[in-house]
């Protein structure tokens, strides 16, 4: 997937509510208190929450009936739309001079006012080392991150810390069967290997995406792996399914415990 522009344009309430946290008022955070207690800990202040929105009209692809394929103008748009509301989230964390934003949560609301319209909101909270120390990527951006903040702690105890919150998508058409081969089935157990390998192909796809995201970054590897997979309003037959993850790479500096790294990989069928 191709990069996207960061976007200039956060609203004006935006900006003065940022302004208002940059002076240290008083910060804004999702984070329980537990999560809060131990960021502090691992050496980190917390900024304020920040956020970004995109309200991003899908465009329509025509499929092959029996054939399965990647819809990939509905790829591009479900990845663009997502770049654009974690672009507006990191200039916002930008704004309060933060080394880097926990807890990021993605959600995809779809709009009524229009059928192919969704909101692609970004959320998380942003951070500052107390140190002084640099944390940002190789871009020079915020790094971002789904991990909790027990998570947090327990990466960067570990000797680890995140470097980008890395995701890849596929929006992906599964043939239709025809009636005489749905008769012939019928009453049989057997693989129905049309469907098993339209899915396969699809997941595959968006873990692949996912892993050049983080090559990029030169991440070592990828934790909190989840996949999700949803329909959202395309009918049966065309699925998104969308990887994501927190890339991470080993902290140098760190003079902590013995590093050591664990892969999860969660299924679910709540898409982001």
């Amino acid at each position: 997937m191709a990069d996207v522009e960061q976007p200039k344009d956060l609203p004006e309430d935006a900006l003065v509510r940022l302004d208002t946290q940059s002076g240290h008022y008083v910060f804004t955070s999702d984070l329980s208190v537990n999560e809060f207690v131990l960021v502090d800990e691992a050496g980190f202040e917390p900024l304020g929450m920040v956020m970004g929105s995109s309200i991003y009209h899908i465009g329509y692809q025509q499929s092959n009936w029996s054939k399965n394929q990647e819809m990939t103008v509905l790829s591009q748009a479900m990845y663009n739309a997502r770049e654009l509301a974690m672009a507006r989230m990191e200039e916002e964390a930008d704004q309060l001079k933060a080394d880097g934003i926990i807890g990021v949560r993605l959600e995809v609301k779809h709009a009524d006012w229009g059928q192919h319209l969704a909101e692609f909101i970004a959320i998380g909270t942003a951070i500052r080392a107390k140190d002084g120390s640099n944390h940002r990527t190789i871009k020079g951006k915020p790094f971002t991150s789904d991990l909790s903040g027990q998570d947090f702690w327990t990466l960067m105890r570990a000797g680890y810390r995140p470097v980008s919150l890395v995701m890849g998508t596929c929006v992906y058409h599964i043939a239709h069967q025809g009636l005489a081969q749905s008769l012939r089935q019928m009453g049989q157990n057997r693989e129905l290997t049309i469907y098993t390998q339209g899915l396969y192909d699809a997941r595959e796809r968006a873990m692949e995406r996912m892993q050049t995201e983080a090559a990029e970054l030169k991440a070592l590897g990828i934790v909190g792996v989840h996949l999700h997979e949803q329909s959202h309003q395309w009918g049966a037959h065309v699925i998104e399914f969308f990887a994501i993850g927190t890339g991470v790479v080993k902290y140098a500096e760190s003079n902590l415990a013995t590093p050591g790294l664990v892969l999860s990989l969660t299924d679910s069928g709540n898409a982001f």
